[in-house]
């Protein structure tokens, strides 16, 4: 919640200035891109001992952070509508974790290879592959960049970073443990996986962030990525194999709620399609 805050108040500080400089040149920019990334080392040592569905609607906690953040430090407005859905969201987390499958599973590299030519995940990854290419062609070739297409490219691409970084970080737990895992090829290739899906997220999730209001943005990735990180531990991982219907039903409910949450909290709220800011460059903190 922080570091995206910051990341938001670099892109006004900047879009203020009579002569912009990229954001990348901005010491404030990587003061938030490196909160980010210590905040995704907690992430990635979580998933090393939980499932993916289990981590990642904890990502909730964000949405309520920065929408109180951005409230009191960038002058963005917080409504009623925003309490309340992110009540909701909370309780829909609350639900999400409590009934999701929590099987102890151990993840070696050739549990991850045979993971990997598995028919599930072979057809959802050509179905991620062709719906990646089609929203890059509207967003290259269109110039269309809409919010939904913006984190619909960050929620696809993180769908398999949460594949790689769980596959990453449970070899290493596993080696630790004393069963090496780190010599076989697939580790490796897993942590360029990881890499590469994380640098291409920060790219479209920074222009997001430079576009809309980061109330909006913050929700709606949350939305997204949760989603893609739930399907694909499910294909991928296969974690609700052995849940009981009244667990899947009481999780499926907390997605719900958590979506409502967000909905409550993204409504009617002004979409910015240009680098101009939307609060006036006076109200900027340290202006």
């Amino acid at each position: 919640s922080v570091s995206l805050n910051i990341q938001k108040c670099a892109h006004l500080r900047l879009a203020c200035q009579t002569d912009p400089k990229p954001c990348y040149k901005s010491k404030l920019w990587w003061c938030g891109i490196i909160l980010l990334g210590l905040g995704e080392v907690g992430n990635f040592t979580a998933y090393g001992f939980a499932p993916a569905a289990l981590v990642a609607p904890l990502g909730c906690v964000s949405v309520i952070g920065s929408a109180f953040i951005s409230s009191l430090f960038l002058k963005e407005t917080m409504r009623t509508a925003d309490i309340l859905g992110g009540t909701l969201a909370v309780t829909g987390t609350y639900l999400l974790v409590t009934f999701t499958p929590s099987v102890p599973q151990e993840i070696t590299a050739k549990k991850v290879q045979n993971y990997l030519v598995s028919w599930p995940f072979v057809i959802y990854a050509i179905i991620e592959i062709i719906t990646f290419c089609i929203l890059l062609y509207f967003y290259k070739r269109k110039a269309v960049k809409h919010i939904v297409v913006l984190l619909m490219l960050v929620a696809l691409l993180a769908s398999l970073t949460v594949i790689a970084v769980k596959a990453v970080a449970g070899m290493i737990t596993h080696s630790v443990k004393g069963k090496m895992q780190l010599a076989y090829p697939v580790f490796y290739i897993m942590c360029i996986l990881m890499a590469a899906t994380c640098a291409f997220q920060i790219k479209f999730l920074n222009q997001a962030m430079e576009l809309y209001e980061i109330t909006a943005v913050v929700p709606i990735n949350f939305v997204f990525s949760t989603t893609s990180a739930i399907i694909s531990g499910v294909i991928f991982y296969q974690e609700f194999q052995s849940a009981a219907l009244l667990s899947v039903f009481m999780f499926l409910l907390g997605c719900l709620l958590s979506f409502l949450g967000v909905f409550l909290i993204t409504r009617n709220r002004n979409e910015e399609h240009s680098q101009i800011p939307y609060i006036d460059c006076g109200n900027i903190p340290g202006k």
